[in-house]
């Protein structure tokens, strides 16, 4: 039994991780979006102002879920 709970402890370090990167991504392509980093044809779009911070929330919404997931 020590292995299964461990399993379901890695499964949500995984879950919250993949959260995280999914919050990077979208802070970058909001950043991108509202031009605060040049050099992408992203820069400056609106589409990627939009995309970034939705993306970002949900992002920090997996994560968060993960994390108060009980053990």
């Amino acid at each position: 039994m020590v292995g299964a709970a461990a399993y379901c402890g890695g499964v949500r370090y995984f879950v919250i991780g993949i959260g995280v990167v999914l919050a990077f991504f979208g802070t970058v392509w909001a950043l991108q979006g509202f031009g605060a980093l040049q050099g992408s044809p992203m820069s400056n779009t609106t589409t990627w102002s939009i995309i970034g911070p939705i993306t970002a929330l949900i992002g920090v919404g997996i994560a968060v879920y993960a994390w108060r997931l009980r053990k």
